[in-house]
């Protein structure tokens, strides 16, 4: 191209559309002052620049197509808009029911980890009313960074007891139950929390199998005073029914997690693998069901 500026065309001349959008103007097109700001921004604006710039259609076809174009850009605007304005609301958590709705939650989520079992057989594991906690004057969020505060609040002999030197090694006030070993860990740095056990607590032990194998986790709890333990609903099973090391002897309160839901908006108690763990290895060992129905361990849902 020669270089050849835009005052200098012919009055009538008519540039061809095909060459004007191709992309391949002349550089020198860029310094006239109608050109500033021309390149990536302006080709990506030309439906919005293009109809001051270019005459008005002719025809009914180009009447229809600008029509068409303004419609489409109305809709897109409306749900821009739409977009901004909705909030998510996440639905109430199961655990704000008062304490007889919880027995009737937890009955039927048993039910569902042993489907082959007879009512009768149900009864014999049982989670009874009486050992849930009535959690119902907690009216805030019960997201993890309330955690605290809701213990301080709803389990005020939790908090004391969590305050205390621990006796024992392995023997845990509070055992926190979790779906995995990422929310485990975070659980863990919130129970470590001064607030809770200020500064002669025990230690919070953090119990998964991802990364560790049972056999440590049996030699930590053998040789470590621990206030509270958080861990998988799989590995606190199998360090309560498979081995000594977890005891509860010192055990007054059980949470489960259920407040938090994973990516596909499930919970806890919702997931089948999570649910036969709980119920058939967590609060069905043996131990800690006699101690539930002794009235000595209580069950909380968070």
């Amino acid at each position: 191209m020669s270089g050849q500026r835009g005052d200098d065309l012919e009055d009538d001349f008519v540039p061809d559309e095909l060459v004007a959008s191709s992309g391949e103007e002349d550089p020198a097109e860029f310094d006239h002052p109608q050109g500033a700001g021309d390149g990536i921004d302006a080709l990506l604006s030309a439906d919005e620049e293009g109809e001051h710039d270019e005459p008005a259609p002719k025809g009914k076809a180009s009447v229809a197509k600008r029509k068409r174009r303004e419609k489409e850009k109305e809709r897109q605007a409306k749900r821009r808009k739409r977009a901004e304005t909705t909030e998510v609301v996440e639905p109430p958590s199961v655990a704000a029911q008062p304490a007889d709705k919880l027995a009737d939650y937890m009955s039927a989520m048993q039910a569902k980890a042993f489907p082959d079992s007879t009512a009768l057989e149900r009864n014999d594991i049982h989670i009874p009313e009486s050992a849930i906690t009535d959690t119902t004057q907690w009216t805030e969020s019960r997201s993890l960074d309330r955690l605290v505060d809701f213990i301080i609040k709803v389990l005020p002999i939790l908090h004391k007891r969590l305050s205390q030197r621990s006796k024992s090694p392995g023997a845990p006030t509070l055992l926190f139950v979790a779906g995995a070993a990422l929310r485990v860990a975070d659980v863990t740095r919130v129970l470590k929390d001064k607030r809770l056990r200020s500064d002669k607590g025990g230690d919070v032990a953090k119990l998964f199998a991802k990364h560790f194998k049972l056999e440590a986790h049996v030699a930590y709890l053998k040789r470590s005073k621990i206030g509270s333990a958080a861990g998988t609903p799989g590995r606190l099973g199998k360090l309560l029914c498979e081995t000594d090391a977890l005891s509860v002897s010192q055990l007054t309160h059980i949470i489960l997690d259920v407040s938090f839901r994973d990516a596909k908006k499930r919970n806890l108690l919702d997931i089948p693998e999570t649910r036969d763990e709980i119920f058939k290895m967590v609060l069905g060992a043996p131990k800690v069901l006699e101690g539930i129905r002794q009235g000595k361990i209580h069950v909380v849902l968070f």
